[in-house]
């Protein structure tokens, strides 16, 4: 990734799909739904290293770096169900329920207009009331209290404010992680989420908030302890959603939910791996781990330095040429198992296990080295999104998740600052700054996802820190020709609640990225350090694809959880069903 100075400065910013047998498989997700009054779903998100799975790094036959190993964890088993029943008789650990400022509104006496809210704090002898009045809680985005009830049916009572809207997506997801949240520090085992009121939501509506709830408590309740040398396990087995509705709709909302956080989680557990665990090789074994495990849909052809040289890759395996760990080049294909093929897509992913910058490395307060790890943020979100389409099978589409795999390193076989390398399109390269490592990686992943015929890309990296300077640590930039484009998948973002911001592709800024001796370099100067990067990635597309390119580097990481996020994926997988007959 291009760096981020401490100044804030920038610094100079045709395969067939084939098969591979014998990979491990993961345990299935779901357990068989169960008829009774009400629906009932387990859920089990298998992390990547689990008892019953191998070990992300016994994938490779040497040592890992420091001798670490990721400690085995068992996979949370979650119990969802929707139901249909008053309040005040459910019983269980939790009861959170998610109220808006408007919910909150009181009498002259103080006491709650909600009914919902009145006959629980009826119950509870108005100790509800008095409660969120003395804590100022007042329904706003963020806010939550709890109550702990001994002798009743309900041992806790939390309310969680949903701020003004009414019926929005981030909002309810927000309940089900302070739910989850509760749960955990409760060390709670059975919890259930209601709304105060469900009044103006629409079915429609009410699917889609119980969709994101269970996204928020399934993400919520997910830590990643592999590399802690103590941790608590989660004691959460059961949650029920009230008040939403019953039936098949609501049962395939959640199971969808759940098909795409474990997607999500994928995506955080590969970005949180520290390099001397998750190297080029390991990141290969774990694509091909998803294609062994959905195999009627999913196949997988790992290319190496060899194969990578036939097809001339040359700015990719550049890159690659000073580490230790060889390049990957990874291609999973899905097919759905039977119906026509009606549209080809490719989602391309940079994956740069860890980037040093090359002879020029990251020095320096603000360059962010140490978390070079998650510089292969892109290539998490494509194979997360493959986990989660082999789950969902959609049909009609065929999907190439690409990822060009290495590590940018130093040695005396290390691309230089003024080499010329040439793509496997053809065209040349003067690299005039290694730490622009990630385009060159992504130009021959490009042409590569152009030769399997795909009609639409997008590609997503951590690209540049120009694109967190300009859009800050919330806000992936997308960049595009194609205006079609642009509107499916911002759409699908706001399905999906993660935020994109188009920025301009402003074709005379092309001129800084000339060079003297060869077709380009690879930076084009401080100034518009996210727009040249992605006019860049430009010369390797097929002028008759649509093409996008998401550069993720702000919202990848969490600062504050000091976490991966998922990003992306979400936003790929809805994409990709917009796309299916489905």
């Amino acid at each position: 990734m291009a760096a981020l100075r401490v100044s804030s400065a920038l610094a100079s910013s045709s395969t067939s799909c084939s098969s591979s047998s014998s990979f491990h498989c993961y345990p299935s997700i779901f357990t068989k739904l169960q008829s009774s009054p009400f629906w009932s779903l387990s859920i089990s998100v298998t992390p990547l290293y689990s008892r019953k799975a191998k070990r992300m790094a016994h994938s490779i036959a040497y040592a890992t770096l420091g001798l670490t190993q990721p400690n085995p964890s068992d996979a949370p088993k979650i119990s969802f169900a929707a139901k249909e029943i008053d309040l005040v008789e459910w019983k269980g650990d939790i009861l959170a329920v998610g109220a808006t400022e408007k919910d909150l509104a009181r009498d002259e006496s103080s006491k709650f207009k909600n009914p919902l809210l009145q006959k629980l704090d009826s119950k509870l002898s108005g100790l509800l009331s008095e409660a969120s009045f003395e804590e100022d809680f007042s329904g706003k985005s963020g806010q939550s209290t709890v109550l702990r009830l001994p002798g009743l049916g309900l041992k806790r009572i939390a309310l969680v404010g949903l701020g003004s809207l009414t019926s929005s997506t981030t909002a309810y997801r927000s309940l089900g992680e302070a739910a989850a949240a509760a749960a955990k520090s409760a060390q709670a085992s059975n919890i259930a989420v209601a709304l105060a009121s469900t009044d103006g939501l629409s079915t429609e509506s009410k699917l889609s908030s119980a969709s994101a709830i269970t996204t928020g408590a399934l993400l919520g309740i997910f830590e990643d302890n592999r590399f802690k040398s103590e941790s608590k396990k989660p004691t959460l087995k059961s949650l029920d959603i009230l008040g939403l509705g019953t039936g098949t709709e609501i049962e395939k909302k959640i199971k969808h939910a759940a098909d795409v956080c474990a997607g999500v989680i994928l995506g955080r557990e590969l970005v949180n791996a520290p390099a001397n665990v998750l190297t080029p090789a390991v990141l290969a074994e774990e694509a091909k781990k998803i294609a062994s495990t959905y195999n009627d849909v999913l196949s997988a052809n790992i290319l190496d330095v060899e194969q990578c040289t036939k097809l001339k890759m040359g700015s990719y395996l550049a890159v690659a040429a000073a580490s230790a760990n060889p390049a990957h080049f990874i291609h999973l294909c899905y097919k759905p198992s039977s119906g026509e093929i009606k549209k080809k897509i490719a989602l391309v992913g940079k994956g740069l296990t860890f980037d040093s910058g090359g002879y020029n490395i990251k020095t320096g307060p603000g360059c962010s080295i140490e978390l070079m790890k998650f510089d292969m943020g892109g290539a998490a979100a494509v194979l997360g999104a493959a986990k989660a389409l082999g789950q969902i099978k959609p049909s009609g589409v065929e999907v190439h998740f690409i990822v060009a795999a290495c590590e940018n390193m130093i040695s005396g076989t290390g691309m230089r600052p003024g080499d010329i390398i040439t793509a496997s399109n053809g065209k040349t390269i003067e690299v005039n700054n290694t730490d622009a490592e990630g385009r060159l990686t992504l130009a021959d992943a490009l042409v590569y996802a152009c030769n399997q015929g795909a009609e639409k890309i997008v590609d997503l990296a951590t690209l540049t820190g120009a694109c967190v300077v300009a859009l800050g640590p919330s806000i992936a930039g997308i960049f595009t020709p194609s205006d079609d484009l642009a509107k499916e998948v911002v759409a699908a973002s706001e399905v999906s609640g993660e935020k994109l911001w188009r920025m301009p592709m402003e074709e005379s800024y092309w001129d800084n990225m000339k060079s003297g001796v060869a077709d380009m370099v690879n930076t084009g100067g401080r100034q518009g350090g996210a727009i040249t990067a992605a006019l860049f990635l430009k010369q390797f597309v097929d002028e008759k694809v649509q093409w996008m390119h998401i550069d993720l580097a702000g919202p990848v990481w969490s600062d504050k959880k000091k976490n991966a996020t998922g990003f992306g994926v979400s936003t790929l997988v809805e994409w990709v069903l917009n796309n299916s007959t489905n």
